[in-house]
């Protein structure tokens, strides 16, 4: 079968080159409504009192939940191969995120 026919049931996903490169966050700031999840990647920067959102996703409940099953099994095979992962602690960081709401 060719590249450009692909058997029934798969997907043929694209990767361009921008999105490729990936963008670093450090903060996920999480909020949902009834029909959605949001999941806000943010970068903070030592001493810098401003951060902006670099990436946004929008999922369903059925996908977030999805997500956090695959998400798990992803961090049980790291820790497998590689050990635990340390959490260290966070300090507290005063989050002025504007209005909250539902969609």
């Amino acid at each position: 079968m060719s590249d450009n026919n692909p058997q029934q049931g798969q997907i043929n996903i694209e990767l361009d080159e921008k999105t490729a490169e990936g963008i670093y966050s450090n903060l996920a700031i999480i909020n949902h409504s009834a029909s959605e999840f949001v999941v806000d990647f943010v970068t903070l920067m030592p001493g810098v009192p401003k951060a902006k959102v670099k990436s946004r996703i929008v999922l369903t409940p059925q996908h977030a939940k999805r997500f956090l099953k695959a998400l798990g099994e992803n961090i049980h095979r790291y820790e497998l191969a590689n050990g635990e992962i340390k959490d260290t602690e966070q300090p507290q960081v005063p989050l002025n995120f504007g209005p909250t709401g539902q969609a």
